[in-house]
């Protein structure tokens, strides 16, 4: 399986087992299936030729071309994709009869030289099909061996802005599972972002900020206990936007496509029932950097939604810290929500790298 087939070939500076992908304590769906992940890897450094080689390799699968810049990869856990992340090259036609014949004549050669620039500037990226949970390894192992192929990620060079993105499914699509989910992300935002900024892209990025803040003042309400409809209506009134760190389009056009394309008109929304989290940096070539530390912080909010009464002190806390008082002005959110998470070491975060 490919699975083994990459465990097998793991290298003695991998990460011990007891420090890779843990596992939410819910794992499955309302029915019954085990809950996947989506995951988006950006990068640099190998052709794009070498990167779809070296994935097919490592995943025991078989490439086809979709595109020129559009590989897809099936394999027993599905079908991942190899693409470069640009729309306009991907769809870019020098052997379109529409164009001159001096322009079609010197395709090949200004497709070269697209190619070496692109492949310099514009991130490649890895797109996995949903993954079970309980196969997430596959990811740990195809990021270590592509560091040590030569993969670069953000903190290479001040243009390389390279993302990391997750789609995990949610374990149900209740209203009140999805509050406690957004609650557990906004209140973790800070403490979330603080672990994967690079020093880097905090002086020359914005990092995404997560929501509005008139709709961080409903979703803290203590008494915010809303129907499905209106849990959407009131997220997409403040955020008709696919630019947040906790993306709920693709979660909302799953639920409502029709009300969603009321505040927002993009094709680019997938529908699916998932969370779309995007990290702001792909540091894949520091060796002290593993899939594993980021998917392992995500847990931390798995962990939260899975403990009510903590859900519910934190919020509590939060929602403190946006009013105007002397403490907040002298001390950081993010700062208190780290000591109170050291706090409730057990049993929020038990086995996750670099908390202690």
């Amino acid at each position: 399986m490919t699975r083994s087939r990459l465990q097998n070939e793991e290298k003695e500076n991998l990460m011990p087992e007891s420090e890779r992908c843990l596992l939410p304590a819910q794992r499955t769906t309302e029915e019954g299936a085990e809950r996947r992940v989506g995951v988006e890897v950006e990068l640099s450094g190998l052709s794009f030729e070498a990167l779809v080689e070296r994935c097919a390799q490592l995943l025991e699968g078989k490439a086809e071309e979709v595109s020129r810049y559009v590989h897809r990869i099936d394999t027993q856990l599905g079908a991942f994709t190899v693409e470069l992340d640009s729309d306009p090259i991907k769809e870019l036609d020098l052997d379109d009869e529409r164009l001159p014949d001096t322009l079609r004549e010197l395709g090949s050669h200004a497709r070269d030289l697209i190619d070496f620039a692109a492949e310099r500037i514009v991130p490649l990226e890895i797109v996995s099909p949903p993954i079970p949970m309980s196969e997430l390894e596959t990811m740990e192992v195809l990021c270590d061996h592509l560091r040590e192929a030569g993969a670069l990620g953000s903190r290479n060079a001040l243009h390389y802005a390279f993302g990391l993105q997750l789609n995990p499914e949610l374990p149900d699509l209740q209203p009140a599972t999805l509050v406690r989910y957004f609650r557990a992300f906004a209140c973790l935002y800070d403490w979330l972002k603080s672990r994967h900024q690079l020093d880097v892209s905090r002086k020359f990025t914005l990092y995404i900020e997560p929501w509005d803040s008139d709709y961080l003042d409903i979703l803290l309400a203590p008494d915010y206990t809303p129907a499905l409809r209106q849990l959407m209506t009131d997220y997409l009134h403040h955020n008709p936007t696919r630019n947040r760190a906790l993306d709920l389009l693709p979660l909302f056009a799953h639920l409502d496509e029709t009300l969603v394309a009321r505040y927002v008109d993009d094709p680019r929304i997938k529908a699916r029932p998932t969370l779309h989290y995007r990290l702001p940096d792909c540091d894949i070539d520091n060796p002290q950097w593993h899939f594993s530390t980021v998917w392992n912080d995500w847990i931390v909010v798995e962990r939260l939604v899975e403990h009510p009464a903590l859900l519910d002190e934190l919020t509590a806390l939060f929602k403190e810290s946006r009013s105007l008082s002397l403490r907040n002005l002298t001390s950081s959110w993010k700062d208190r929500c780290d000591q109170w998470l050291k706090q409730h070491h057990s049993p929020l975060l038990t086995g996750i790298h670099g908390s202690s």
